[in-house]
């Protein structure tokens, strides 16, 4: 698999980061809207470990970007932009979080896959523990069930569905176990923090108030850290703002207005 797409014409002024780990295209919808304006970058990480997602996000921004850009990040790919920030920063003018951690260590962070699985129906739980099941002992397809897996997570972490489409290219599951749990490991030890500490360019964060993730934390890790540091909260939102029905269009118009 190839590690870009770009949308848009020349010249390339931002790039826009997915999240999983593993699952590049979740963000696509988000690069082929910002598209009708601008170039949009959309890298897609191919590496198992942190340092090489830096290092390859790095090089991909450096090969065909219009440096310094506007750097986009969801979930994983926001944990990721910050950390590529902080050891490259010439490379951003701009950073953007959307439903991104906390900086500090992981105490006191309430467990949001259980309280994502308990918004579910009694029949949706069964079947997510089910498809859960079976890529666990390896008798599915993998990328088949995580598809259908994913469908149960977007929901738990979703206000309201309304525009939810599947544009993962590919569910990588190897990259997504290693460098999820060197991300446990980032967060935990503080380096996470620390490196945030080095980001001097303005940090944008965006987060739904019906993330299962504490925008709280959030709002307050952040801005004791970022001297230029702006918190945007969605209302009636979850974790993927793009896919809900009711914040959608607010946060598009937050993003045109932090881009120009």
């Amino acid at each position: 698999m190839k590690n870009l797409r770009t949308w848009g014409k020349a010249p390339y002024k931002m790039a826009v980061v997915h999240g999983g780990p593993g699952m590049p295209g979740h963000i696509a919808p988000v690069a082929r809207e910002l598209a009708k304006d601008m170039g949009v970058l959309e890298p897609l990480q191919t590496k198992n470990t942190i340092d090489g997602q830096v290092d390859e996000l790095a090089e991909v921004v450096k090969k065909n970007a219009e440096c310094p850009v506007v750097l986009i990040g969801h979930s994983w790919g926001a944990i990721l932009s910050n950390v590529m920030t902080a050891r490259y920063p010439v490379l951003v003018k701009k950073l953007i979080l959307i439903g991104t951690a906390p900086l500090e260590p992981l105490k006191g962070i309430p467990d949001f896959p259980r309280i994502r699985f308990e918004r579910l129906s009694k029949n949706e739980q069964a079947e997510m523990l089910s498809v859960g099941k079976s890529i666990e002992d390896g008798t599915a397809d993998k990328d088949g069930a995580m598809r259908q897996y994913s469908k149960f997570t977007a929901k738990g972490d979703a206000y309201e569905l309304g525009f939810y489409e599947d544009d993962v290219l590919e569910y990588q599951l190897d990259v997504g176990s290693a460098v999820g749990a060197e991300m446990m490991t980032l967060l935990s030890s503080g380096e996470y923090l620390n490196l945030s500490k080095q980001i001097t360019c303005p940090v944008v964060a965006i987060c739904g108030d019906y993330d299962p993730r504490p925008y709280e934390l959030v709002r307050d890790s952040l801005s004791r850290v970022h001297k230029d540091f702006k918190f945007v909260l969605l209302e009636k939102c979850g974790h993927t703002p793009w896919v809900e029905k009711y914040a959608r269009n607010r946060f598009y118009e937050v993003l045109r207005e932090e881009i120009i």
